[in-house]
């Protein structure tokens, strides 16, 4: 469709597809979920100042059109048409956008490189996790002509979901933070999972875009040498450092408020795209020291009874065994400073206990056993002081520890026993709704 009607001479535009959050001259899209069909309420966000409704229901369409009040636009599939708007919107806008995905820390790295970048550029980057079918073209359709950059971040659960929005945002460069055991269920397989981010790179390497890449990440390596030989069967000795810029996992920078070393990846991900761009590492690090965590995500609170690491926006099993290691190699630290020499004198100085919370990870498909087993192996081989384990699936492991069928469960226990003076590490799929429990601790 020719969508130059909406969208030639204007610096910005404003789109919804939510009825209830509709600014004065917006175009409403009508879309259709599992639970809910937006052209019901097509009509009633043109009387709410909608400039006019994009419908996919001929009726809806008619009824609209019968009022001769208001403008409607029928089209064959309302998330397509939304799709083909944001493609032609971030056509013309014409600058240059920034992919990123992967299994791990792909907001992390969107945030840290927001505050990286902007520190020289006007950059647009996806709030929240607005990262699937509808998010990213409703991200491309905030640009404005004031924005110099754009950084969408792509989520993906099955086959073919990285390829369905990099043709929507086109990227001109991007990165995938790294590949692990998430949404199996609907990926299939671990090798499922490295196929659709590597969707990705095909899509860069096929339209001349730059990709930045962990060299230190053998899966990344493999992936893009992959991509290679499929776009370049005809070139001879092509190397996993052709044709991409590359950086290297590091070490964690003192100063940062992240927790956990696990995010070094992602900060040097953020300074090298940063540098490619012109800010130096001593800028680049002073945005990221300065950048704050929140969403639950690599977060530390101090609470007036705990200390509290929260990391429960999301889990899977790469993302649970990093939080334990990163954990449990902080706690043994500072068990080992218990000692320390203030002039000439012993000092000691308190740890307290460690307690693990940690939720289900949900859409692991067949594998759901093994990965959850695997964790509670792994807080079994660290001793762990207390462990709390919230979802039935660790039901069906060997793990001696309390086990609450749902958090409410949970807050009922910690209602009764409290705990206080612990260091506690909250982690786990959002659908366990693990922040309920932070009032408690």
């Amino acid at each position: 469709m020719d969508w130059s009607f909406l969208i030639e001479g204007k610096d910005a535009i404003c789109v919804s597809t939510d009825s209830r959050n509709l600014p004065e001259g917006c175009i409403f899209v009508a879309l259709r979920g599992e639970t809910f069909d937006g052209n019901t309420f097509a009509l009633k966000a043109l009387e709410q100042g909608a400039s006019l409704a994009i419908v996919d229901d001929e009726n809806v369409y008619n009824a609209i059109q019968q009022t001769g009040e208001y403008s409607a636009l029928l089209v064959e599939n309302s998330l397509s048409a939304l799709q083909d708007l944001a493609r032609e919107w971030r056509r013309q806008w014409g600058k240059r956008i920034i992919g990123i995905t992967g299994t791990n820390g792909k907001t992390t790295t969107k945030e840290l490189l927001a505050a990286v970048l902007n520190t020289k550029y006007k950059t647009l980057f996806t709030q929240g996790n607005l990262n699937n079918s509808i998010g990213v073209p409703l991200t491309l359709l905030q640009l404005t002509a004031e924005h110099e950059l754009a950084i969408v971040e792509m989520g993906a659960s099955h086959p073919g979901d990285i390829k369905e929005l990099v043709e929507v945002a086109e990227p001109n460069c991007g990165l995938i933070t790294n590949v692990g055991k998430a949404h199996l269920q609907g990926f299939g397989s671990f090798e499922g999972v490295m196929a659709t981010k590597a969707e990705l790179y095909d899509y860069l390497l096929a339209h001349n875009g730059l990709i930045f890449r962990n060299a230190d990440n053998p899966h990344l390596e493999q992936m893009y040498l992959s991509a290679q030989r499929s776009h370049f069967p005809q070139r001879s000795g092509l190397t996993s450092h052709s044709e991409a810029v590359l950086y290297t996992t590091g070490t964690m920078p003192e100063g940062t408020q992240l927790v956990g070393a696990y995010n070094s990846e992602n900060i040097q991900a953020a300074l090298c795209v940063g540098e490619y761009f012109g800010i130096s590492r001593e800028d680049g690090l002073a945005a990221i020291r300065a950048y704050v965590p929140s969403n639950n995500r690599s977060q530390r609170m101090q609470t007036e009874h705990n200390t509290l690491i929260v990391d429960a926006y999301n889990a899977n099993p790469t993302s649970m065994q990093a939080a334990i290691q990163a954990f449990d190699f902080e706690q043994r630290s500072l068990s080992a400073q218990r000692s320390v020499s203030v002039s000439g004198l012993s000092a000691q100085r308190s740890v307290s206990a460690a307690v693990y919370i940690l939720g289900a990870m949900r859409e692991l498909g067949d594998y759901s056993h093994t990965e959850h087993q695997n964790i509670v192996n792994m807080l079994l081989e660290r001793k762990a002081d207390t462990v709390l384990l919230v979802g039935d699936e660790y039901r069906e492991t060997t793990a001696p520890y309390p086990i609450f069928s749902n958090v409410d469960e949970l807050c009922e226990q910690l209602k009764a026993h409290p705990i206080t003076g612990c260091t506690i590490l909250i982690k786990g799929s959002r659908s366990n709704k693990l922040e309920k429990v932070l009032p408690l601790l």
